[in-house]
């Protein structure tokens, strides 16, 4: 097999993000690891030695672990924090890859990835994934801490193998390991988008996997639809009979609060999951998180508003208006703001277009009732002041 290597970087990250893609006809989904080599036994009882090219050959006491349906991860540390990793998979064509990440996501990771071409030549690259479309996953970038030993992709019967050596300043422990696959062969050196992807917590100390595959990207994706139900959705529409249905007293009036609540319960759920998320992941978000607690703080002010809401013939009513009006739009503002950055930050395009969907119908919405209530105010100042029959003297 041939062999490749890619350019050497200073470590920077303490993270490992894992690739696989896995040919077309092969349904990942369906096949378990225990479906492979006759189970976990068979999988790691696999001599590696037989067909690994020298140095990896030599290598021994390696810990082995099925982590996600046919992918297996096989690695030893030395005392000097050299890191030897082998990941392998059920695979026909596409690509494989594993790298280390800061923060747990995508953007921002760095990946060893290779593949083997239609002509049968093995190819091994480094990528910086510098955000989630396909050009701005950078071949020859990355800062992997590679040693001068070069890596290499071994296709052995139907099972590739992608093994290479890193050197870290400290031992690697806990750390989140993402998975993905896609369809098709890399083409002039750029990645072909994943397939289907997860999240697990890797125990590098004790070879475990500590938190269930799927579980981080189900509250990546849960977060995302409560922040954007509530943000996005149930709040603004609240607002908006607050502003354009207020001919329709007092139906208007407990219509907004019922709505408003229903926002702010499902957007609090949303911050509280989010929370939650970043105590698995820590994710270097600030601006993200930064905003999501500001808007969660504007959202407590305006229930207690509702709370102290002054009679309409007290002096400060005036005042209260100003404040609430102005705070809720702030708050819409910056939850729709975040929204877009979450979006930016974890997901694809399909998020962008529901997003966008949903913002330009809302828009549409406000523009027409805008143009009704003008409409309405104009009428009626256009129309006479009644008249008052006078009594006779």
């Amino acid at each position: 097999m041939a062999v490749s290597r890619s350019g050497v970087s200073k470590p920077r990250f303490v993270f490992v993000f894992v690739f696989l893609l896995l040919e077309r006809r092969i349904t990942v989904g369906a096949v378990t690891v225990n479906d492979i080599d006759g189970g976990r036994s068979g999988v790691c009882a696999m001599d590696l030695s037989s067909f690994l090219p020298f140095p990896y050959s030599n290598m021994s006491n390696m810990i082995c672990k099925p982590i996600w349906n046919t992918f297996v991860l096989r690695y030893s540390q030395s005392d000097d924090h050299v890191m030897t990793i082998v990941l392998s998979a059920l695979y026909t064509t596409g690509w494989v890859g594993i790298g280390f990440s800061k923060d747990g996501l995508m953007v921002g990771s760095s990946a060893m990835v290779g593949w083997v071409t239609k002509e049968g030549r093995a190819r091994i690259r480094q990528y910086f994934l510098q955000g989630v479309t396909i050009s701005e996953v950078i071949p020859y970038k990355g800062e992997l801490p590679l040693t001068n030993i070069p890596a290499t992709v071994v296709l052995h019967e139907a099972t590739i193998y992608l093994v290479f050596q890193l050197k870290f300043s400290v031992r690697l422990t806990h750390q989140p390991v993402l998975l993905a696959y896609g369809t098709a062969n890399p083409t002039h050196k750029h990645l072909t988008r994943h397939v289907d992807k997860t999240t697990i917590m890797f125990d590098f100390s004790a070879g475990s996997a500590s938190v269930a595959t799927e579980d981080i990207g189900r509250m990546k994706k849960n977060h995302g639809v409560l922040g954007i139900f509530g943000w996005g959705l149930i709040l603004p529409a609240g607002a908006i009979i607050a502003r354009y249905f207020k001919h329709r007293d007092p139906l208007w009036y407990y219509l907004h609060i019922v709505i408003q609540f229903t926002g702010f319960i499902i957007g609090l759920a949303g911050v509280v999951l989010g929370r939650a998320l970043y105590g698995k992941i820590h994710a270097n978000i600030p601006t993200h998180r930064g905003i999501g607690f500001f808007v969660l703080a504007l959202s407590i002010l305006q229930i207690l508003a509702f709370f102290l809401r002054p009679k309409k013939e007290a002096k400060i009513r005036r005042y209260w208006n100003w404040y609430h009006h102005w705070l809720g739009r702030i708050a819409l503002f910056f939850g729709a703001l975040n929204i877009v950055l979450g979006i930016q930050i974890g997901g694809g395009n399909e998020w962008k277009i529901g997003y966008g969907f949903l913002l330009g119908i809302l828009l549409i919405a406000i523009i027409i009732l805008e143009v009704l209530l003008m409409m309405r105010r104009s009428n009626e100042k256009d129309q006479p002041p009644p008249a008052y029959p006078m009594n006779p003297i």
